[in-house]
Formats: C-alpha cells, structure tokens, sequence
C-alpha cells in the first residue's frame, strides 16, 4: 500500500476500516469527530487509492478535477488539498456542487465543458495535479487538452472508463488505445485496474513531458 496523503487517514466506520478526510459530510457517508469516510465504490480516485496505486499525493497540491458531477470525490480532495478547481458541464450535479463547495473555500466550482479548457483557462491557475473523472469519449484527448495547466512535472490521475468509450469492445483493447493517446502529452508512470470497487475502470498515473 503505498503512502497517503496529508489529511488523508485510515478510520474505523461501523466496524470495518476505510479512507477518511476531515470536512463537512456530502453524500450521506459516515462521520466519526469530524472525519468523514472515503466510499472508494463511489469514488475512482478513492478506489486509485485503495488499490495501492503511488498517486503521489502529498496534501497541498493545487488541484483542476474534471468531471467533478456532484462533488462527491472533489468534496474529499479540497478537505487535503490546496485550491481545487472543479470542472462539472451538467447543471443538475453542478447545483450539488455548489453545496459540496459552500463549507469549503479552497473549492471552486466551474460550469464548463472539460472537452474545452480554453472556456476556463482565465480562471484556473497553475495546476500540480490534475484529477480527471469524466464520463466521455475521448478522455484521454481531454486529459491531453487540459495538460496545459500542469506546472512542469505536473501529475494526471485518470480513471478511464472503458465503456464509456465503446460499450462493446474489450476493455482492455480501449484501455491500451487511450493510454497510447495520452503519450502525446504525458509519461505514463502506473495503471491499476480498479476492480473490485469499479467495473472495467483503468487507474492511471502520469506526468506532463
């Protein structure tokens, strides 16, 4: 198991041992004196976690998620992080978003379009980390788009869906055709397929040339 983040903890829920962050509940989880449990079944990032992957992660890291949805994972990433940049295109989980951002001034909630970065490139600063969550075809063309933010030596910490890119072939066929795009922008460091906690799920950690 490679080391956590600052901020980011391991704490007993209900009997049973799970990644906790300090801060304000958001999705019903449990809560222990002002800990909140990490659900890596509703989180990939958290799941990248739970599987061993060396996200290198320290705490403090100034962050641009993309496709922060309702703010379930990006709620646990300003807990430990620094800035936190949240990129959500669909209004509804944007509403949710907001919520998740009100008890939490480091977290900053963009209704844009990940696919263009070019929308909210005045906004976002200088980036070392970008966590990106989207549920689209091309991700790894997104992740390449967005690169630009990342300071040099940046990190990208990826989830690939791969039926979100082809419903019908192989994952791993797709999981190979979109790490073999991402090289146009990053050095591909790790992958760890996320399973059991998310289905068909590729974890990828990588850094900008």
């Amino acid at each position: 198991m490679s080391d956590l983040p600052a901020g980011v903890e391991r704490r007993t829920f209900d009997g049973r041992e799970r990644l906790a962050t300090e801060g304000e509940p958001v999705y019903g989880e449990p809560t222990d004196e002002g800990w909140r449990a990490w659900d890596a079944r509703r989180s990939k990032l958290g799941a990248m976690l739970e599987r061993g992957l060396d996200t290198t992660l320290q705490g403090g890291e100034t962050v641009l998620y993309l496709g922060a949805a309702a703010g379930t994972t990006v709620s646990h990433v300003a807990d430990f992080a620094g800035p936190t940049y949240a990129v959500e295109f669909a209004a509804r989980p944007a509403r949710d978003l907001l919520d998740a951002a009100e008890p939490r001034p480091n977290l900053f909630p963009l209704l844009k379009d990940a696919r263009k970065p070019e929308t909210y490139a005045h906004v976002v600063e200088p980036c070392d980390v970008i966590v990106q969550d989207v549920a689209t075809r091309g991700q790894a063309k997104v992740a390449n788009a967005n690169a630009t933010f990342l300071d040099e030596g940046g990190v990208l910490l990826a989830a690939i869906k791969a039926r979100s890119e082809d419903v019908v072939a192989n994952p791993s066929e797709v999981f190979e055709r979109e790490l073999d795009t991402l090289e146009a922008a990053y050095d591909v460091v790790a992958t760890e397929r996320l399973e059991p906690f998310h289905d068909d799920h590729l974890g990828v950690v990588a850094r900008k040339r």
